[in-house]
């Protein structure tokens, strides 16, 4: 699931090409398609939540976010994409020492100026993986409507930065939350603090990508998703899962709970 950690691995994996200069290539997808592509050098890669900022030397972002859907690869001198996954490439940069930059299937794709990334990330609250994270803005953000359910909450991308639907439900249930328990109710202190542990080992640490158990054999790796109907890992009730619509009209995403480790709230 693309989330915090996931971009922040893809930006190390593509900081390969910091420094490289780009001879040609082109956007395919977003406002600016069309848009030709040469004769400027790749300075870096910085995330903020989901999404990818790609700066160059001429003061330009290319800022983008995959969604469920989009992905990014690099190939090598010589070597191609299949046709079927090409004719969905939404960035193509190709560098001076023949690699090749692809961006495929990305639903958000636009250039900004680099002195204003701000319009495209400013939005945001402060991000968990970030070194200067803003525990005290965070907080406030987090706490500004009691009555929200703290699932919600930390899926609020304007409050905390970076945490996607997989790793509110684990984090809920790591600190014995119920998803539905109203965020006045919540210590979001020890939550973020977790949180931010959490998220940090799964974006850095080898074989730690989204593991939340710390055990790799398969349905085993994180305590309650996907595990609907199983027994808990920690205490063997059945977990239990439903759809959640957050915003009329939106997709439902999947929520899932341990009855007895996360029990339901009560009336305060």
């Amino acid at each position: 699931m693309p989330e915090g950690d996931s971009v922040h691995r893809l930006a190390a994996r593509l900081r390969q090409v910091d420094g490289s200069r780009v001879v040609a290539g082109e956007l395919r997808g977003g406002p600016d398609a069309g848009r030709a592509f040469g004769d400027r050098v790749v300075t870096g890669h910085a995330t903020h939540g989901k999404h990818l900022l790609t700066r160059f030397d001429d003061g330009v972002t290319l800022h983008t976010h995959m969604r469920m859907q989009g992905s990014w690869t690099v190939t090598a001198a010589g070597r191609r994409l299949p046709r079927h996954v090409a004719q969905d490439a939404r960035v193509r940069l190709v560098l001076e020492d023949g690699r090749t930059v692809w961006g495929i299937d990305l639903p958000v794709v636009e250039l900004v100026p680099t002195a204003e990334e701000h319009r495209v990330v400013g939005h945001l609250g402060p991000d968990l993986l970030h070194d200067d994270f803003d525990r005290d803005e965070a907080l406030r953000r987090c706490s500004r409507d009691p009555d929200a359910p703290v699932r919600r909450v930390l899926l609020d991308q304007r409050r905390v930065a970076g945490l996607g639907n997989l790793w509110a439900n684990e984090l809920c249930f790591v600190r014995g939350l119920h998803p539905d328990l109203p965020a006045g109710r919540v210590a979001f202190g020890p939550l973020l603090d977790t949180a931010r542990r959490m998220l940090r080992h799964s974006a850095t640490a080898p074989d730690a990508y989204q593991v939340t158990t710390g055990v790799l054999r398969r349905g085993e790796r994180h305590w309650v998703v996907g595990r609907a109907g199983r027994p808990c890992l920690r205490c063997g009730t059945r977990v239990r899962a439903r759809d959640d619509v957050e915003v009329v009209g939106s997709p439902a995403r999947r929520l899932w709970w341990c009855p007895r480790c996360q029990p339901e709230p009560t009336a305060a």
